[in-house]
């Protein structure tokens, strides 16, 4: 289950699906690059969240230029098994599909934003309901693309499971009738089409969701399980700028000392703009790099037999004298203190005699 940290952000598989179906449909790149979250180390990290609204202002600039019908069918046929990550297997490696569209509407957060879609799925004798309920803030167009295409994606994955091609025997759509009903069709595979529905669902067989899944493995439904909530546990939501300028940061020191204007180009921006955009958040450059450092350092020596002198080169000090200064000002102990605490029965005190106390900087860059 989605936390509330991760309210208001989205998969950034589902970001990825957006910003292809853009270019498919040929929306020019510069009226969405710009956005939050799709910079090239967040948009290709399964483990960030971009901004829900990143999504949303896609899919508004999408609808501007084409017919949401047409939106929709065209996001939905980008959606290849596995484009959305482990969410997808939830549904074609259950037992029955049944059980798969169960499964991905309980974990419908390792995808889209919990705190505004919800899918339902509700047994009425022969029949078996799928709804989808999106309350975020979209223009109407959009919002019409959204949901259907969300309809669509689930119509598919339930063909993957079951092997054949599912056709519901109803679609219902929280959508005004459009003009032409041509790329619906082809969506869904129905004529069986209501617009104005309360609510956008797809009406199946239940004999058609219920039959054993050629690709189900015993247990494997588990771990997908599993998966999907370790996975959605470690993700970084992208609530903000900060939320953004603090990956950038992050991916940067993992690659190299970062420098101001190295981030800042990464960024697109001036350092002139980044330093002030960092005092409006009420942090410093300084301050941010402290903070990289000092978790890295601190998962450096707690988690690695990594000798001081290494941990300092690793993290952007002189030398292992500065290393120590600096672990001593964040933790008011030494290195050797702070991994025996980290890690009982660990040895430390090698490390403290060899480097002493010194008081050289960290290089500052």
């Amino acid at each position: 289950m989605a936390s509330h940290a991760h309210h208001g952000t989205t998969s950034s598989a589902l970001t990825r699906l957006n910003v292809d179906t853009a270019r498919r449909l040929g929306i020019p790149a510069h009226e969405y690059a710009h956005l939050p979250g799709l910079a090239p180390e967040h948009l290709h990290d399964d483990l960030c969240r971009p901004p829900a609204a990143t999504s949303i202002r896609i899919t508004e600039l999408a609808t501007a230029r084409t017919p949401w019908t047409e939106v929709s069918r065209a996001m939905a046929q980008q959606a290849a098994l596995g484009s959305l990550g482990v969410w997808d297997y939830l549904i074609t490696s259950a037992a029955t599909a049944l059980e798969g569209i169960r499964d991905a509407a309980a974990h419908l957060g390792a995808v889209l934003d919990s705190s505004t879609d919800t899918l339902r799925v509700v047994e009425s004798g022969e029949h078996v309901t799928i709804s989808h309920v999106n309350h975020a803030d979209l223009g109407h167009e959009a919002a019409c693309a959204v949901r259907a295409c969300a309809l669509g994606l689930y119509q598919r994955r339930l063909t993957g499971a079951a092997q054949r091609r599912l056709v519901p025997v109803h679609v219902a759509l929280a959508a005004t009738a459009p003009r032409r009903h041509d790329a619906l069709i082809e969506l869904y595979g129905t004529r069986s089409l209501e617009f104005e529905a309360p609510v956008s669902s797809l009406t199946f067989l239940a004999s058609d969701l219920t039959g054993p899944n050629p690709r189900s493995q015993p247990g494997l439904s588990g771990v997908l399980r599993r998966h999907a909530e370790q996975t959605l546990a470690a993700a970084v939501p992208l609530h903000d700028w900060l939320d953004l300028f603090r990956t950038v940061l992050t991916s940067a020191h993992a690659e190299a000392t970062p420098t101001l204007s190295a981030v800042a180009r990464r960024m697109a921006v001036s350092t002139r703009t980044l330093q002030r955009r960092l005092d409006e958040h009420g942090t410093t450059w300084n301050g941010e790099l402290d903070a990289v450092r000092r978790a890295q350092v601190t998962q450096l020596l707690v988690g690695t037999d990594l000798s001081l002198d290494a941990i300092a080169a690793r993290s952007g000090y002189a030398d292992a004298r500065a290393l120590r200064r600096a672990v001593q000002r964040w933790h008011g102990a030494t290195p050797g203190a702070l991994r025996r605490a980290g890690r009982p029965g660990a040895a430390g005190s090698a490390d403290d005699a060899r480097t002493g106390s010194g008081d050289a900087a960290p290089h500052h860059q």
